[in-house]
């Protein structure tokens, strides 16, 4: 009798392909809608690069798209979580108008009269961030709690929640901008002093790719121990390569952008340092508020992937019957779903205030738009039960790049938003078709 061998079962599948694209992306585990999308990305910076004149691909513009991007990207990451519940919000950008209003009526008006805090006094921007983080999980809570345990749908609560917060914002001051904030806290909003500078900026680089090193080691020991199909040492190679490539490229931009040229002679004469005659280069580096979406991006996908809290979540969106019959008590899931999207309103709150040095009644206008295209666009399904924080912060970077295009284009803002909104219907044309094929 002929002795059969079987395949072992911690071979990876990919040495059984022959196609070599096909077999580089079994093997590295690419998601293919992700490299479509950096695919889409590079196209239209290099179209907006060539229509603008080679303005597009500038270390200034690339390092301002950053932080434009910062405050969409913070909630577009609580934002995939409602989505993959079959749920909505479109109050965020009304939440991040009245959260900034607080804190900035905190800042000016409140803790100096009670307290006699003043600006620059190292409490007020602390006090200031925990009050709107405050306001933004108290609205998130009573939002999710009406949708929840009202059985108010979703949409209904939250286009509420749009007149409403919005309305609060105004009576807070009686319609009038608050300015300045605290300097401290205007650090959150970049700019030359809200920036790591060059050396800082290597050294987050040298973290990022120790982390992704780390990550692909610890991945194919667990994999091992489980007994799990192993990638080859090629692909882990080549995974390895990409992620430090990218993020020493993103750093060497960053440093690439000098400070502008009078603040750098002034920065110079207050320190004493001469100034050479082709002018002082100091380096931007990172801007504080990519280091928070970074920050924030990062949290959110352990959360979503490591957390019993997340596995709640994609259960729920898969099958919400399914999840509460396993005993997932889906109510109060909802409810800390909106907390956790108001806590991050709180934070694009901070950076869009900061970043203005002031608090506007028209912050945050349009922002759900944005926020809800940049998820879909990313691949979170309006269906529920998809969607990665990663594809999101994606979708968020193409969005901007859109609208800063657009602007270097001189297109007239009716046409930008005829723009979006034609890439948010297409976006949800191609998710539609996906969900097809893939049945």
């Amino acid at each position: 009798m002929a002795e059969q061998h079987a395949i072992p079962t911690n071979v990876h599948p990919s040495r059984f392909v022959q196609n070599p694209l096909q077999r580089f992306l079994m093997a590295t585990e690419l998601d293919t809608r992700l490299l479509g999308m950096i695919g889409a990305l590079a196209i239209i910076w290099i179209g907006f690069n060539i229509f603008s004149g080679g303005l597009f691909l500038t270390p200034r513009n690339l390092w301002n798209l950053s932080v434009q991007t910062a405050s969409v990207a913070v909630m577009v990451t609580g934002m995939v979580l409602i989505i993959v519940t079959r749920n909505i919000d479109l109050s965020v950008g009304s939440i991040l108008g009245l959260v900034g209003m607080v804190m900035g009526v905190m800042q000016t008006d409140i803790l100096p009269a009670q307290l006699g805090l003043g600006l620059g006094n190292p409490l007020i921007w602390v006090l200031s961030l925990a009050a709107g983080l405050v306001v933004g999980v108290g609205i998130g809570a009573l939002q999710g709690a009406i949708i929840a345990y009202l059985r108010v749908p979703a949409f209904i609560v939250t286009l509420g929640g749009y007149l409403v917060w919005r309305g609060a914002a105004w009576w807070v001051t009686m319609g009038r901008t608050v300015a300045p904030m605290d300097p401290t806290f205007q650090l959150m909003g970049g700019g030359p002093a809200g920036s790591v500078g060059q050396f800082w900026s290597w050294v987050v680089a040298v973290i990022a790719c120790a982390a992704i090193l780390i990550g692909l080691y610890w991945g194919r020991r667990q994999r091992r121990r489980f007994n799990f199909p192993l990638r080859p040492v090629w692909a882990e190679a080549a995974l390895g390569v990409i992620g430090c490539g990218l993020s020493i490229g993103a750093v060497w931009v960053a440093n690439a952008y000098p400070w502008p040229r009078r603040i750098a002679e002034n920065y110079a004469e207050a320190n004493g340092i001469a100034v050479p005659e082709g002018g002082l280069f100091i380096s931007h580096g990172i801007a504080v508020p990519v280091l928070i979406a970074l920050g924030v991006g990062v949290v959110m996908t352990f959360i979503a992937t490591r957390t019993r809290f997340g596995r709640y979540v994609f259960a729920m969106g898969g099958n919400p019957e399914a999840a509460e019959l396993a005993g997932i008590n889906t109510r109060w899931v909802t409810v800390k779903i909106f907390m956790l999207m108001g806590a991050l309103c709180a934070i694009a709150a901070a950076i869009s205030t900061a970043r203005l040095n002031a608090a506007t009644n028209a912050l945050g206008t349009l922002d759900e738009l944005y926020v809800i295209a940049a998820a879909v666009i990313g691949g979170t399904s309006l269906a529920g039960g998809v969607g990665t924080i990663a594809g999101a912060l994606l979708g968020a970077l193409v969005m901007q790049s859109l609208q800063s295009g657009m602007v270097l284009m001189g297109l007239d803002s009716p046409l930008q938003s005829i723009v979006v909104g034609a890439v948010l219907v297409f976006a949800v044309w191609l998710d539609t078709l996906y969900r097809r094929n893939k049945h």
